[in-house]
């Protein structure tokens, strides 16, 4: 087991823990990281566009002159993609994006990429994250107490009003649930911060 400090929203060393082997000692996996995270992206998607071809655009197709003799080009119809108003060409239909990956690859790229980040140096363990008041400073001393330059993901075990209240504004600093969260999220932000709690739950989760 990795043991590291434990530290409080002032980015003081309260502790140290032992990190689970079964979330925090896995090998990095590419392949299957890639594959998760391409599922959840087209698993956003809504697949609701859509445009008329020529043969769905309301009017007649009646031939707008004769084929030759006017000295202009020949037409068919109105309704051809050429004209303003007319059919889309390859038109976009509805469609279903959906990707389906089953419990256990997703599993194992979660704790690989939860393991690469600790490997990277960018996981801290907080005691606990929390606001005594909903307030976007609050949340910006979290920031720089720990001098975070880049992303953060802040996982916890559970996300009441005043986090989300606090963090609303700060583009950089992201909340995720130890119960909802996904390897995207993982790979998206830098830095990674998790709270004793969440570590608990995720261990009872994941862990195999």
């Amino acid at each position: 087991m990795a043991k590291v400090k434990v530290y409080n929203m002032q980015a003081s060393e309260v502790g140290q823990i032992n990190l689970p082997d079964s979330l925090f000692a896995n090998d990095y996996n590419e392949a299957l990281i890639h594959e998760v995270i391409v599922a959840y992206n087209a698993n956003q998607r809504q697949g609701t566009k859509s445009a008329l071809t020529r043969s769905e655009v309301r009017g007649h197709a009646k031939k707008p002159w004769r084929q030759k003799g006017t000295g202009r080009a020949r037409h068919g119809s109105r309704k051809g993609p050429q004209w303003t108003g007319g059919g889309v060409v390859f038109a976009p239909k509805p469609r279903d994006f959906s990707k389906k990956v089953n419990k256990q690859k997703k599993r194992i790229a979660l704790v690989s990429a939860l393991s690469t980040k600790l490997a990277q140096n960018q996981v801290t363990v907080l005691d606990k994250f929390a606001f005594s008041a909903p307030k976007t400073k609050e949340a910006q001393a979290f920031i720089n107490a720990f001098k975070f330059d880049k992303s953060v993901l802040v996982i916890n075990d559970g996300n009441d009003k005043n986090i989300k209240l606090a963090t609303a504004n700060i583009p950089t600093l992201n909340i995720a649930e130890a119960c909802d969260l996904n390897v995207y999220e993982l790979v998206a932000n830098k830095n990674i911060v998790i709270t004793e709690s969440a570590i608990k739950q995720l261990e009872e989760a994941y862990a195999e």
